[in-house]
């Protein structure tokens, strides 16, 4: 079993052009200075994960030849655990490490594909939104959405122009409770209204500190979210 697993880490950091590395439980490989973690086949990457390698990652520094030499890791998965792109780079971000999360495509199971050279690693969609205070008054403004081109063809590639074209549907949950996504506001287009919102206030009734969660839906049905905690009054 673990010789099997070795040699999937092995093919997968070949393929991502990495060298691979030793003495490490949750570090498998190095790139251009960066250290790669390998997910599991069978199990997306949790939150859980990226606190395991994040803090092997900080124990390693600076501790042999094959320790790591600057502040980043990839990671590379197959599927991961649900506002991983968010949360987890958040957290990172706090231990002072550059977490960037790569999706494994499909395609390195085709040998055909591993042999042209045709693998492509790509980065998992994320979302920028501007929160602005004011009393009790809480401003959101999408400012940027980057997708991923995996998976998208090359005519619907070509029509975008603006990244807010990559955006259907996007919607609020102004006051999260840690249960599932209220949809207490949205905006859309349609065939006629072919214009996002990009900016929505909301006013709260008592000063304190929320929870609000912005979902988006893309183009291709896919969905994105960003967690933000604000404080208002």
């Amino acid at each position: 079993m673990e010789a099997k697993q070795a040699a999937y880490r092995r093919l997968i950091l070949d393929l991502y052009h990495a060298t691979a590395v030793n003495g490490y439980a949750w570090l498998h490989g190095v790139k251009g200075g960066r250290m790669v973690h390998v997910g599991a086949v069978d199990s997306p990457v949790s939150l859980g994960d990226v606190t395991q390698i994040a803090g092997e990652f900080r124990r390693s520094i600076g501790t042999g030849a094959e320790s790591p030499k600057t502040n980043g890791v990839d990671v590379l998965g197959w599927d991961f655990a649900f506002e991983m792109n968010e949360v987890a780079k958040q957290k990172a971000a706090e231990a002072g490490i550059d977490v960037k999360f790569l999706r494994i495509p499909h395609d390195v199971m085709d040998k055909r594909a591993r042999e042209q050279g045709d693998i492509c690693f790509f980065e998992l969609a994320a979302l920028s939104v501007d929160a602005s205070i004011s009393g009790l008054s809480l401003t959101l403004t999408l400012k940027d959405f980057v997708i991923p081109p995996d998976d998208v063809p090359g005519d619907v590639q070509r029509a975008i122009t603006r990244w807010e074209q990559w955006i259907d549907y996007w919607a609020v949950d102004w006051d999260n409770k840690g249960d599932t996504f209220h949809n207490e506001w949205q905006d859309y287009r349609t065939r006629k209204k072919r214009e996002l919102q990009k900016t929505i206030g909301h006013s709260y009734e008592a000063a304190g500190e929320y929870v609000v969660v912005v979902k988006v839906i893309d183009i291709l049905g896919n969905d994105t979210t960003k967690t933000m905690r604000v404080k208002v009054g």
